[in-house]
């Protein structure tokens, strides 16, 4: 009784075991897979990166800070970097850039021919490029979106500036004077050439003859400008009265420098900057200067926008404008203080 009772048992155990191997096996839902089309805002924060060609510059201290400032104000990350006008560089912060999981990459280029590889390599991984202050074309030679001034109009305000200081002077019109103009030009920077042609353009048209006009090749530094100015203004003793324009603020103190070691006093000198931020210095300090004018441009402004406008287009899908183009306004000693905004008047008394 006992063996049959024990049998039974051992078969009942045997045919629930084979029951459970054919019944079907419970499986735990699948995790939903990831939205790739979501917006960056419902995944992180989208990470932006802004490198600049010279970041020790004011003006590019300027746009930097504001691109990490409104960026960050928006939910995104930012990180900001200097191309050292290294154009290897730049194409290796580009690279780093999107390694490191940029959405989006705000650059002012150290030399525009890399233009073409680096909107390769961006649109390649899929990261929103934009150019700042220096326009540039991608392979096919589309240009790519822009932020930043239009430079036909800052070198003709510029031009038109120191065509009336020079108009209001009398020099022209004073047989004991002579009028030498020097120019202050990056010949291989198609931005800086559209500023310095059309102030030529606007001097030449006041009267002074095209003879009378030196370019002065730089590359976008002061020292650069003072080192190719000096020889020329040795070149030119009969010079007794100088206008100076150029690219860049930069250019425009590097020349005044040169001029001062050769002797040439302020009052013999029409100098409108572009940026104004070493422009203001001396009219801040009460100091005289050869700066009489300058075109303010903030960076302020161009890092903003640019952080906009890739905020814009990661997190919002909005295409970037071919073009985003910030204001300009002529200023001097008598009014900058009323025009610049509070950083920028800040840094002049640095």
């Amino acid at each position: 009784m006992m063996r049959n009772l024990y049998l039974w048992t051992v078969l009942l155990i045997l045919a629930s075991v084979a029951f459970a191997a054919c019944a079907p096996m419970s499986v735990a839902p699948a995790a939903p897979a990831p939205d790739v089309t979501a917006p960056a805002s419902d995944v992180g924060a989208p990470l932006f990166i802004a490198i600049n060609k010279s970041a020790d510059q004011q003006y590019f201290i300027d746009l930097q800070n504001s691109f990490v400032e409104k960026a960050t104000s928006l939910g995104a990350e930012a990180k900001k970097f200097d191309a050292k006008l290294d154009p290897g560089l730049g194409v290796s912060l580009v690279n780093d850039a999107i390694s490191a999981g940029a959405k989006g990459i705000a650059i002012t280029v150290p030399d525009q021919t890399i233009g073409p590889a680096i909107a390769k390599a961006a649109k390649d991984a899929g990261v929103v490029l934009i150019a700042t202050d220096d326009s540039i074309v991608d392979d096919t030679g589309a240009p790519v979106p822009f932020v930043g001034f239009d430079g036909k109009d800052m070198g003709k305000k510029v031009g038109e500036a120191a065509a009336k200081l020079l108009t209001d002077s009398g020099w022209l019109n004073d047989a004991a004077k002579k009028v030498g103009v020097l120019s202050v030009e990056v010949q291989t920077l198609s931005v800086c050439n559209d500023r310095t042609d059309n102030e030529k353009a606007a001097i030449i048209a006041a009267g002074v003859p095209e003879a009378n006009i030196f370019p002065v090749p730089y590359t976008g530094e002061a020292l650069a400008a003072q080192d190719a100015a000096g020889p020329i203004i040795t070149a030119n003793p009969d010079v007794t009265n100088w206008v100076v324009f150029g690219c860049n603020d930069e250019g425009v103190l590097g020349t005044l420098n040169a001029l001062a070691t050769a002797g040439v006093s302020p009052d013999d000198i029409i100098a409108v900057g572009l940026g104004a931020y070493e422009a203001c210095k001396p009219w801040a300090a009460g100091q005289p200067s050869g700066f009489k004018a300058a075109l303010f441009i903030s960076g302020l402004d161009v890092g903003a926008t640019a952080a906009q406008v890739l905020y814009d287009a990661v997190v919002n899908g909005v295409e970037p404008p071919a073009f985003s183009i910030a204001p300009t306004t002529i200023v001097d000693a008598s009014n900058f203080k009323d025009v610049l905004d509070p950083i920028s008047l800040a840094n002049c008394s640095k």
